[in-house]
């Protein structure tokens, strides 16, 4: 009988293409997020509000293709790669989603003034972490090309180039986390002390999606090494 499940059909053409899927649903949601803070920083509430809904709406999304993938996800996998691997990649990539989720909460639930001199930063680091997700998204993408090299020879040499490369991206956004930091540091005397608080741990949090992207990528290479 044939299957009307897309996750379990998918599975019918490569294991590895709803790990793809999912992963394209969690780069659907982290693309809203540099709306989410342009609309922070112009002020403009209504905007934030929708970037919110939208990145709520979309990480639903990816959690809802989680958890099919992990139902359907068989026991037993006729290829180079342990199943426990590819869940633990799984709740990595998912991660990216779950944490763009935290920050659009706390700016909607949380009135996040932006002091004049952490606009330009606080885009900058947003810009880079969401583009070290994107970039994340383009390796999982080379999966179906691993599999049938049987993760050896040059895609196996191309996608930990990639990886990288994904590497140094992430080590940009460290960076710039911590020049946004040091400027939420020099303004805190001008700032209520919980509002110090709830800044530095947004802070955190955008970096956060470039740390899960990162990982990601290190999950991927240790498939290859296995």
């Amino acid at each position: 009988m044939k299957t009307t499940n897309p996750i379990a059909s998918l599975f019918g053409h490569s294991p590895f293409k709803p790990m793809q899927e999912h992963m394209r649903a969690v780069k659907d949601c982290v693309s809203e997020v540099p709306g989410l803070f342009d609309a922070l920083v112009n002020g403009d509430e209504e905007a934030l509000v929708a970037a919110k809904e939208r990145i709520f709406e979309k990480e639903q999304e990816a959690d809802d293709l989680k958890n099919q993938l992990r139902s359907h996800l068989p026991k037993s996998l006729f290829m180079p790669v342990d199943r426990r691997d590819l869940l633990d990649l799984l709740d990595v990539q998912d991660s990216i989603a779950d944490v763009a989720q935290d920050c659009a909460g706390l700016l909607v639930e949380r009135n996040m003034e932006v002091p004049e001199p952490m606009k330009q930063p606080l885009l900058a680091l947003v810009k880079r972490c969401v583009e070290t997700a994107y970039f994340s998204a383009k390796i999982i993408e080379e999966l179906d090309e691993l599999l049938e090299m049987g993760f050896r020879g040059r895609e196996a040499s191309q996608v930990s180039d990639m990886v990288d490369k994904l590497n140094s991206i992430e080590d940009e956004t460290d960076e710039l986390g911590m020049v946004l930091t040091k400027v939420l540091f020099e303004n805190e005397d001008e700032m209520k002390p919980v509002s110090v608080v709830f800044w530095y741990q947004l802070i955190q949090w955008i970096g956060d999606i470039a740390d899960y992207a990162e990982k990601v990528g290190d999950r991927l290479r240790l498939l290859i090494a296995r």
